[in-house]
């Protein structure tokens, strides 16, 4: 008896097992049916997407895009960083693709962005706003490691550039082919341009307004946006007022040359040990644009390099000067690192008048077409215009305030402040120096 319930029990368990197995076997052939049917959509997506670049349907594909951005969600900003994917786009579908290495040179008007890099844990961002766009028009090749992907400068919140420098490697409507008339998927050489893609005219229809590429440049491989150049230049523009302009640029003359600059700007211990920066041009000039009788002002600085928050403490020291609150003299105190081994605690300027103004680099040279180039002024002259109307606006409602408390003054940068007694930078509380940061970050080893 005992025989018998041994058997059917084990005939139970083999019919289990064979059951299992069937199942295991029809799950492999469902994922395979599934794969090639991914496979071929992939294709239908990458076949479309080529019909579209090449202009018929640019303008459905907008539509279509716009549609869904919609309806999932609006146009909410969002502070807290989110991905964004385009329906049906795989990065690894494109890397079959021609491709070829490309610098873009970028302008954005930073007031609503949260700095150019998009590693902070805000949105939006300058960089991320850009990716978005180059996944739109199918531009990206690959993920941005395998893009090879540099930004000439990280410009903080509020900053604006005409000038902002990147490189990575972008889709290509060349075909590069092999010998027997079958493209090859290779890098498209450098000097073959005519027939390429306009990525000045299809990157702009998709970025926001305050985002534009200015041209791009075919480059080479080992072309860096960062380590490639050789010089970044800055404006900082301010409403004269009372300044004595004479002795800010006399005091700004002290910065030309190599020197440290560790009280010009907000130290990071931990990763910068080098403070040493050489500053190649230094001159402050005026606009032809004025407001009810202030003439408009830019402090143009130029170096290889800078530190962070650099150029705002140093126009923050000018803006000292210039207010005969400091000596000119000053300057050269805070330069010289064994007098003043410590940063004075002071305000640095406002960074909505901060602007990377240009990057250089040896033999690149920027292209925009003649449509995309009327296209670009139209387009900036436009928002000009928005931001002149807005200023009327300002204008009429300043007309319309209560005089001025007798406590209060206006002050130079357009600010309403009370008056306060200075207090000089020299007799300032000061920051930890270099040497006290580092040995509080080896005590927390």
């Amino acid at each position: 008896m005992l025989n018998g319930i041994s058997e059917s029990g084990s005939d139970v368990v083999g019919s289990f097992i064979s059951q299992l197995q069937a199942f295991q076997n029809r799950v492999k052939e469902l994922e395979a049916e599934n794969s090639k049917l991914s496979s071929q959509i992939s294709k239908c997506c990458c076949h479309k997407t080529e019909e579209m670049q090449n202009g018929s349907d640019v303008e459905s594909f907008k539509q279509g895009v716009e549609s869904q951005r919609k309806n999932a969600g609006g146009d909410k900003t969002r502070k807290k960083k989110t991905i964004e994917r385009n329906p049906g786009y795989d990065l690894k579908i494109m890397t079959h693709h021609s491709k070829r290495y490309v610098a873009l040179k970028v302008m954005y008007f930073g007031q609503r962005f949260y700095g150019f890099a998009s590693e902070a844990q805000m949105d939006p961002t300058v960089e991320s706003e850009i990716f978005k766009a180059l996944e739109k028009t199918r531009l990206l090749v690959g993920d941005r490691k395998e893009s090879q992907y540099s930004r000439c400068g990280r410009t903080d919140k509020g900053v604006s550039s005409v000038g902002q420098v990147i490189a990575l490697f972008l889709r290509s409507n060349l075909k590069e082919t092999d010998g027997n008339h079958k493209i090859s998927g290779e890098l498209i050489p450098e000097a073959q341009i005519e027939g390429e893609i306009d990525y000045v005219r299809v990157l702009n229809r998709v970025l926001p307004s305050d985002i534009r590429i200015l041209g791009w440049s075919p480059v080479s491989i080992d072309f860096s946006a960062r380590f490639s150049c050789l010089a970044r230049e800055y404006k900082y523009f301010f409403w004269r007022g009372n300044l004595n302009l004479s002795a800010m640029e006399n005091a700004g003359k002290k910065f030309l040359g190599e020197h440290d600059f560790r009280n010009f700007c907000k130290m990071d211990a931990a990763n910068v040990h080098n403070y040493r920066r050489r500053i190649t041009q230094f001159e402050i000039s005026s606009s032809n644009m004025s407001f009810e009788g202030g003439q408009l002002c830019a402090i143009k600085v130029k170096g290889s390099a800078f530190l962070w928050h650099q150029v705002r403490c140093m126009v923050a020291v000018l803006f000292m000067i210039g207010q005969g609150l400091e000596s000119v003299d000053v300057i050269d105190i805070l330069l010289d690192i064994e007098k003043t081994p410590r940063k004075p605690q002071y305000a640095m300027a406002p960074e909505t008048p901060l602007i990377l103004q240009s990057c250089e680099f040896e033999d690149v040279k920027f292209i925009c077409s003649s449509d995309s180039g009327q296209a670009l002024r139209i387009h900036l002259e436009n928002e000009g215009r928005a931001y002149q109307l807005q200023s009327a606006i300002f204008q009429e409602a300043a007309l319309s305030c209560l005089p001025l408390a007798k406590d209060q003054s206006l002050f130079n940068d357009g600010t309403i402040k009370k008056v306060t007694s200075h207090i000089s930078l020299l007799c300032r509380p000061t920051e930890p120096s270099y040497e006290e940061r580092r040995g509080k970050l080896n005590s927390r080893r």
